[in-house]
């Protein structure tokens, strides 16, 4: 029986090489690959801001299902292929966060053993950003939310107007936190004819940089009230208070600290003229109006004739449309970074600004590789 040849392996594949030159083209081609847009809830509210920055790239929403069961599990199944592509997954948070965050991190997960290049998550609103800071017993819940969305496979964040710009610090990959203080400028501008006789309101000292930023790029004054009765973060964001104090405690011979004096609100005060002005207070979410209508009262009583108040998230939780329309305020402008269509029908105050222009350009802008610099254009830390 004749020996067969054996040949090298060299000699075998020696005429596939490829010619000089393909390799980069190759890792070219997988660097430009495409891009795919996915909504994390199929809710139409929710879905209302996915077709307007899809709208705007020119591109369809991609084809997946997000459901509950019957025994409350999400589920969410991706119907085309996303190997080897960019992808943006674009999820709002409606009231029940915990269900967006759950269909967030399984849509990431899933698309990460479908073999996507990068998952890039697109969340206007970060949730939990309230609870970013240690408090008594408490936890830094931001932080573990932005650990498991690493682990479920997201390499990338956009969001928009963190309530704590150092929250950036959590995530072990990076984050593009924009801003909408520019449309909310435009329209300040557009919307109100006089805006010049208005003056920028802080409702507490913690919000006093916003306001001041916005007061020097429009040219206005500035007015901070002081003094209101409800707790604010500052009360108790660390964990200094604990443990709570003990009337009978054992205290170790020789060890006397000196005595931390209880804080004590003064009576409430607006610094600054607000007679005969437009007032606008601005802040970055309005949830529980509690604080916004008293401060409203305020500004009334002080000779406000007009009372705007501006956020980037209109959260509007609870009675807050009802409790808007019975008080001294003329208008809420809050963007589209939360669906509050249900608010808007309970109360014609409410008014919307579309942020999806920026939020499709940092999409096209992150896929091509392009610098972000042109979305910061004169965008200071206080903003």
């Amino acid at each position: 029986m004749p020996r067969k040849l054996l040949l090298p392996y060299k000699s075998v594949f020696s005429h596939f090489r490829a010619p000089r030159g393909s390799h980069d083209s190759l890792a070219m081609n997988a660097a430009r690959s495409g891009y795919r847009v996915f909504s994390a809830n199929s809710t139409a509210a929710c879905t209302e801001l996915a077709k307007r920055i899809t709208e705007r790239l020119g591109a369809e929403l991609g084809k997946s299902v997000v459901y509950q069961e019957t025994n409350g599990e999400t589920r969410v199944e991706i119907k085309e292929s996303v190997r080897g592509q960019d992808i943006f997954i674009i999820q709002t948070i409606p009231r029940d966060v915990n269900t967006a965050v759950m269909e967030l991190l399984i849509m990431a997960y899933a698309l990460k053993t479908s073999c996507a290049r990068n998952i890039i998550g697109v969340i206007p609103y970060f949730p939990y950003s309230k609870q970013s800071k240690m408090r008594k017993r408490g936890s830094i819940v931001c932080k573990l939310l932005a650990s498991m969305l690493a682990k479920a496979g997201l390499t990338h964040i956009i969001t928009m107007d963190l309530h704590q710009k150092e929250i950036q610090g959590f995530f072990s990959f990076p984050v593009d936190n924009l801003r909408a203080s520019p449309f909310l400028l435009q329209y300040i501008q557009e919307e109100i004819p006089d805006y010049r006789n208005a003056v920028i309101v802080a409702k507490s000292p913690d919000a006093a940089k916003r306001a001041q930023s916005y007061a020097e790029r429009l040219r206005l004054g500035l007015a901070v009230i002081h003094g209101e009765a409800q707790c604010t973060e500052q009360d108790m964001d660390d964990g200094r208070h604990s443990p709570p104090m003990v009337k009978n405690a054992t205290v170790h011979p020789g060890l006397e600290l000196p005595l931390m004096m209880a804080k004590e609100k003064p009576p409430i005060t607006v610094v600054g003229d607000v007679g005969g002005r437009i007032a606008i207070i601005v802040d970055d979410i309005i949830d529980d109006v509690e604080s916004f209508v008293a401060a409203a009262e305020i500004l009334k009583e002080r000779g406000a004739y007009k009372i705007f108040v501006m956020a980037t998230h209109g959260l509007l939780s609870a009675d807050a449309p009802r409790l808007i329309e019975e008080s001294s305020i003329d208008e809420v402008v809050v963007t589209n970074t939360v669906p509050h269509e249900v608010q808007k029908l309970q109360c014609p105050k409410i008014k919307t600004v579309d942020i999806s222009l920026i939020l499709s350009e940092a999409i096209r802008r992150i896929h091509n590789g392009e610098s972000m610099a042109y979305l910061f254009r004169n965008i200071t830390v206080d903003d």
